[in-house]
C-alpha cells in the first residue's frame, strides 16, 4: 500500500492514487455498510478521500500512535456522508485527534438560578465549532467492523462529521445548509417540521421505556439495555435535535432498515439530503 501520512512533510495527496487498489480493497472489504457501494462509486469515494486527506491532518493523542490503516478507515466513514455532496460541504476545519479509548472533558452550565454545575465526562466523540474533530480510536474501530451487541446502529465517526455538516447552518440544530444545485425541492420548513415531529415521538419513546423500568434496576446500567433494545434508535437521540440528526445519520449510513421503518418521511429527507439510498444503493430525487 502507498499510504499518505508516512511522509514527514504532509504535501498535497493526489485525490485518485492516494492508495492503491489492494489497500483500498483491505479498506472497504473491512467495513461492511460500504458493500453497497458499486464499481463507480468506490472510485468516487477513493478519490474523496484523496481529497479530505489532502487538507486534513489525524493525529494521536493519550499516547496513540496512527497508523496509515487507521488514517484509510476515518477518511471513508468521515466521507461517505459527502459522497454525493463533495469534500467542500464540510465546513473548514485542520485536524483531526485520535485517542485510544474514551476521553475526559470538562462540562461546565449555569441554570436558570445561575448556579454553575461543572462535572467531567467520558465521551467516544466530539465535533469543534471551528475546531478539530475528536474521536476514541476503540469506538471507532468498532464502528468499522459493525459487530456490537447493541441492537442500534453506531456509528462515531459519521455522527461526529453528521455534527460538522450541522454546524454549516451556524447552530448544532438537526438544521445543516442546503445547496440551491444539489437540494432543489428540499424545503427548510419541510425538514424543520418532520424533524420536530420525529424527535418528539421518539423522545416519547424514551420517556415511556424510561418508566417501564423497574425501580431496583439501574437506567444506566447493562441491566437495562433489554428494555431500551425496544427503541428504534440509540436513546441518545432523544437528547436534542442536534443528536437525533447525528444518531439518525449514523443509522440511515449503516443500519438503514430500521430507521426507514420506524420514521420513513425523516429517512426521506436524510436520502434527499445526502443524496443516498443506503437501502437500494440508487442515487434520489428530491423528495415527494
Amino acid at each position: 500500500m502507498r499510504w499518505p501520512f508516512a511522509r514527514a512533510a504532509r504535501a498535497p495527496i493526489d485525490r485518485s492514487d492516494w492508495i492503491d487498489d489492494q489497500g483500498w480493497g483491505t479498506v472497504v472489504g473491512a467495513q461492511p455498510f460500504l458493500a453497497r457501494l458499486d464499481g463507480d462509486a468506490s472510485r468516487r469515494l477513493r478519490a474523496a478521500c484523496g481529497a479530505f486527506l489532502a487538507t486534513k491532518a489525524v493525529n494521536g493523542a493519550g499516547g496513540l500512535v496512527v497508523t496509515d490503516a487507521m488514517v484509510a478507515r476515518i477518511a471513508t466513514q468521515a466521507c461517505l456522508p459527502i459522497l454525493e455532496l463533495g469534500v467542500e460541504t464540510y465546513p473548514t476545519f485542520a485536524e483531526i485527534i485520535v485517542y485510544p479509548d474514551d476521553f475526559i472533558v470538562d462540562r461546565q452550565i449555569v441554570d436558570e438560578d445561575g448556579v454553575v454545575h461543572a462535572w467531567t465526562e467520558a465521551i467516544a466523540g466530539e465535533s469543534w465549532d471551528d475546531g478539530p474533530v475528536v474521536l476514541a480510536w476503540d469506538a471507532a474501530e468498532r464502528d468499522a467492523k459493525a459487530k456490537r451487541p447493541s441492537p442500534f446502529a453506531f456509528n462515531v465517526v459519521i455522527h461526529e462529521f453528521a455534527h460538522k455538516l450541522d454546524m454549516n447552518n451556524g447552530a448544532v440544530d438537526g438544521m445543516p445548509s442546503f445547496s440551491r444545485a444539489l437540494h432543489r425541492g428540499l424545503e427548510p420548513a419541510r425538514w424543520l417540521d418532520v424533524l420536530a415531529s420525529s424527535f418528539d415521538d421518539f423522545a416519547g419513546r424514551v420517556e415511556a421505556v424510561e418508566r417501564s423500568i423497574p425501580r431496583n434496576v439501574d437506567p444506566e446500567s447493562a441491566r437495562a439495555d433489554r428494555w431500551y433494545a425496544t427503541l428504534p434508535l440509540d436513546p441518545y437521540a432523544a437528547n436534542d435535535e442536534g443528536e437525533f440528526f447525528s444518531v439518525t445519520s449514523e443509522a440511515f449510513f449503516v443500519a438503514p432498515g430500521r430507521l426507514h421503518e420506524a420514521y420513513p418521511d425523516w429517512y426521506a429527507l436524510l436520502r434527499a439530503y445526502y443524496r443516498q439510498d443506503p437501502l437500494s444503493g440508487l442515487r434520489p430525487s428530491a423528495p415527494r
